[in-house]
């Protein structure tokens, strides 16, 4: 078992570099369009606040090149000014004297926001010397940030390695619950999937054919799996390279008596038509390219997603960004949410379809991550959870 903040004791005036996910969606002005990151980080933040520490925050947001204004954390300051009971400082640097100075001059209890780490390419490289400057700020290193725990970077990973160490509350409760889920599943357990890629979740589903009862397949990686089974799929995206895996699963899912379940009809689009009418079709044929999953396929999934104990979902069943298209992936989501099943949903596709839903107060779990969440799935731990020093039990 990790250490975690709660066994961190005498925090009074001591610092604390916590390294959050405040990697936000934005729109093309850097308006902040969803804060979800940003709420679920508040309860480790505020329990370091009650124990009268320094809090010191760290977070990338998204992948700039160099400093980039609209990639600037400033605008979250104003957010945590309005979310927690404290004093919220920021300076637009991430180590250096200047840093060490506001850190010296803000109070106990009190919370200081770093610019965005990613404006320095040391960041991304995990450059050891990037992370001693930064090190040599705070008295304790605290990773709430699951979203990444994946990748060795030098304020998720370099810190972890020359500081003492702990993960946060949020951390704690995704690592929990993703164990749980994976190793002791509530039965029958279905694992929804969807989104473009198939190479990329190859493993995921064959790791997930041990424990899981039934995987239901849509989006635009159903199209390599239809392939793989004979069905004829137009002009629709599929990935040449992963059809040979697809049948493998396939042949492997059967051997083992697993169900998995593939769209029976599609929302559709001809794509030499002069005018691009939206069809459903139970066959996709000639110039058609699929878009949606139909509604005899949103009825097929909604009838095993009614018998399910547990359900993990990853990935939209459809180009949902488009109204056209958006129909089969916020069934699902209401289908999910609705049900008895304890449910789980990861990658940030799939939490806006909940929110699109609105049913996002129905979901168990709404994780973090992304890829994070399916490494972490398909490894049962990432390397910035493996750094964290173990607590020792007494």
């Amino acid at each position: 078992m990790k250490r975690t903040v709660k066994d961190l004791i005498n925090l009074e005036g001591k610092v604390v570099l916590l390294r959050v996910d405040f990697n936000v969606p934005l729109d093309d002005g850097g308006k902040i369009l969803d804060t979800t990151r940003i709420k679920q980080s508040l309860p480790t933040i505020k329990y370091l606040i009650k124990q009268k520490a320094k809090v010191v925050l760290i977070s990338h947001l998204g992948r700039p090149q160099g400093f980039e204004i609209r990639k600037s954390l400033w605008p979250i300051a104003l957010i945590l000014i309005n979310a927690l009971p404290t004093s919220v400082h920021f300076i637009n640097k991430v180590y250096g004297e200047d840093v060490k100075k506001r850190i010296d001059e803000i109070g106990n209890g009190e919370v200081l926001l770093l610019e965005n780490v990613r404006f320095y390419k040391e960041e991304v490289e995990c450059d050891m010397e990037f992370a001693k400057k930064i090190a040599s700020l705070g008295d304790y290193f605290v990773n709430d940030a699951f979203g990444v725990a994946h990748r060795k970077h030098a304020t998720t990973y370099g810190l972890a390695r020359l500081m003492p160490n702990a993960i946060g509350m949020l951390m704690e409760k995704e690592v929990q619950a993703l164990s749980e889920a994976v190793e002791n599943p509530k039965h029958p357990f279905v694992f929804v999937i969807g989104g473009a890629k198939v190479e990329g979740k190859i493993n995921l589903i064959l790791k997930l054919l041990d424990s899981a009862d039934s995987i239901i397949i849509g989006g635009a990686m159903a199209y390599t799996f239809l392939v793989a089974s004979g069905v004829a799929v137009g002009e629709s995206k599929v990935y040449d390279e992963s059809v040979a895996y697809a049948r493998d699963i396939l042949n492997i899912a059967k051997e083992r008596g697993k169900k998995i379940i593939l769209p029976v009809d599609h929302v559709c689009i001809h794509a030499n038509a002069k005018r691009k009418k939206v069809v459903v079709a139970s066959e996709i044929v000639d110039d058609m390219v699929g878009y949606d999953i139909g509604p005899k396929t949103i009825e097929l999934f909604k009838e095993e997603i009614q018998h399910a104990q547990q359900i993990l979902w990853n990935g939209p069943l459809g180009k949902y960004e488009e109204a056209k298209f958006a129909k089969g992936t916020i069934e699902i989501a209401k289908a999910i949410a609705n049900s008895n099943a304890y449910s789980i949903v990861g990658g940030g596709d799939s939490v806006s379809a909940i929110k699109m839903a609105k049913v996002e107060k129905k979901i168990n779990l709404i994780s973090t991550g992304g890829g994070a969440t399916l490494k972490f799935i398909e490894q049962g731990s990432l390397p910035c959870i493996d750094v964290i020093q173990d607590r020792i039990e007494i």
